[in-house]
Formats: C-alpha cells, structure tokens, sequence
C-alpha cells in the first residue's frame, strides 16, 4: 500500500521575501530621491541614537517572534543534549568568528582596491553584527520544510533567545573591537534592551497570560495569526525606510549590493555545512540537525539591523550590509532546505 507524502510549502510572503525586499530597494531608493527633506527629518528623530520611527517598526517585528518562545520547554533539554550543545558551539562559538573571517578577507582584502579601509571597518561591523544574531523567527519556517521537529526547534530557539541576552555584547564588542571599530558599549546596551529584552518579556507575559484565560489552541490558531500581517508590514516599512537613506550610497556604487551578498552567501553555505556533517557525526536525528543547522547559517536581521542603526546610522555601511542579508537569506536558505531533504536520514 503506497502513502502519499505530505508536500510542504512555504508561505507566500516568505516564499517571495526576496522579491519584496528588492521592491523594497526599488521604492525606498525612489522615495530618498523625491523626499529628501522629509528623510532628513525623519532621521533626527532620535533619543539616545536610536531612531524612533525605526525603533518602533522593529519592535512590531521583533515582538510576534517572542510571542513564541516556550521557556517551560527548556526543562527538557536534558532527554536531548546533544542538539542544544551543537547548536550553542556553532551559534556562538564558530559562527561570529567565521562571519568575522570572511568579512575581513573580502572587505579588507580581496575589495581593498575600491574600498577605503575605513569603509571596509564598517562593512565589517554590518557582518559581525549578523554573524553575532543567531535566527529566531524564520528558522521555524525552515525546520517545517527540511522536516524538523517543532518542539526541539522550539527549544533551540528559546536557549538562544537567552544567550543573547548575555552573549551578543561582548562578543560584539570583542569583534568590533579587534577589527579596531569603535563603538559606545551603552548604545549597544540599550539596543538589546529594547530590541529583545523588552519584547522577549512582553511576549512571555502576553503569552503566559493569554495561555492561562483562553487555552493554547486559542493562542496558536486564533491569537498568533493576527500578529503577522502586522510583523509583515514593519519589515516591509522598515526596508522603504532604510533604503530611501541608503539610496545615495546605493546610486553611487551600484554593485555594492552585490559585492556585500558575495561573503554572506559563503558564511551562510559554510556554517550550515559544518553543523549539517557534525550533527550526522555526533549521531543527531535528522529531525533535530537539520534545524541546527538551519538556525546557525540564518540570522536574526531584525536584531541586526536595529543595533547596526544605533551604532552607525541610518545610512551606514552597517546598515546596508544587515539588509542585504535580508535579501539573500531566503534563496539561500531554500538551498539548503532542498539540500537537507534530498540527504534526508
């Protein structure tokens, strides 16, 4: 008797992210060319280098993620080691250094020729910051294409989601620092602050509570889905933005974009590659390594993003090279998940 295996599919926003982010550039580069006194004023709304206007559609992306993260699940980490373990070596031992490396090697390097150093450091300090973001949100639609298991992927995320809390600053810090950027430790404070620890606790809250009076069944098929058209919308907002002030950057070097995508591509194949063979090494399931994997090549770009603004700008290199990775993730990433399946084990 044959059975039918389920086709996955990806949703149609995500499906299409890089289309809509090139959209993005398309009309952000259009609107920073029309209006370049409403940009100038846009960008001055700031409180402590965070921009306001940014702060709050990142925020709208940022919360609907911590809405489903499950702290209760970590109590089951010990009937699973090994995955969290690799998880946590490739996320935050080996991947902001490799990120780092591959930055270096091109902006500093192999671009040298038409790209001032100081122009590289800053190039530089976009990947690290990436490098630093292990994914939070779209790893979920990765693990349900390669057939990963919800629950474990659920855990993954939740373990990383706290690392972030102590690990991202130093070891920002510590990259930018040997790569002789400097930066202001305080606006890189108050970045996490806002951008994960405020939202990660009003999600937890929201979701306890909401859990609690309605049922989960309610929370996951009634409450969830409302938010997405929202989170939808600040990203695509917050692309417009960006791009209207990178548009002069942008139309001077037209095939930066291009230049950047090149080491974020090999970092994202290299990462994966190295979790994807340690995973079958070390005996992992298929349906725990494969979203290992896929959590370490991906990146929180929202986070990214966010503290590459308070650091640098609006229009910072930085700031280019975080969404650029927003742009060449999801190709990318539906590599790999064609990969994952054909090898699956």
């Amino acid at each position: 008797m044959s059975t039918k295996t389920e086709k996955k599919e990806i949703a149609f926003f995500e499906r299409y992210l890089s289309l809509w982010v090139a959209l993005c550039i398309l009309g952000g580069i259009g609107i920073g060319f029309v209006a370049g006194d409403a940009m100038a004023f846009l960008s001055s709304l700031e409180i402590y280098q965070v921009n306001i206007p940014i702060a709050i559609l990142i925020w709208l992306m940022i919360y609907p993620m911590m809405l489903q993260v499950d702290f209760s699940s970590l109590k089951k980490i010990g009937k699973k080691p090994k995955g969290i373990v690799l998880t946590l070596v490739i996320n935050w031992l080996i991947k902001p250094f490799t990120m780092t490396f591959f930055a270096w090697l091109f902006f500093s390097n192999i671009y040298s020729a038409f790209i001032s150093p100081e122009l590289a450091g800053e190039y530089i300090a976009g990947a690290i910051l990436l490098g630093a973001a292990p994914c939070t949100a779209m790893v979920f639609v990765w693990s349900y294409l390669s057939d990963g298991d919800p629950n474990y992927t659920l855990m993954q995320v939740s373990v990383n989601d706290l690392i972030i809390l102590v690990a991202f600053v130093p070891i920002v810090g510590f990259l930018l620092g040997i790569t002789d950027v400097y930066i202001p430790y305080e606006t890189l404070i108050i970045s996490i602050v806002i951008y994960v620890v405020v939202p990660l606790l009003a999600g937890y809250l929201t979701s306890r509570t909401l859990i609690r009076a309605k049922g989960e069944s309610w929370f996951t098929e009634r409450f969830l889905p409302k938010f997405k058209p929202v989170s939808i919308l600040a990203l695509l907002l917050t692309l417009v933005l960006l791009f209207a002030f990178q548009g002069g950057n942008i139309l001077d070097n037209p095939w930066i974009i291009f230049f950047i995508a090149i080491p974020l591509v090999i970092q994202t194949y290299f990462i994966f590659f190295i979790a994807w063979y340690s995973g079958k090494k070390i005996k992992l399931s298929h349906a725990v390594c494969a979203p290992a994997a896929m959590i370490g090549a991906s990146n929180f770009f929202e986070l990214s993003v966010a503290v590459a603004i308070a650091l640098f700008g609006l229009e910072s290199p930085a700031a280019l090279v975080c969404v650029v990775g927003v742009l060449v993730e999801v190709p990318v990433m539906l590599s790999l998940v064609a990969f994952a399946n054909r090898q699956k084990y």
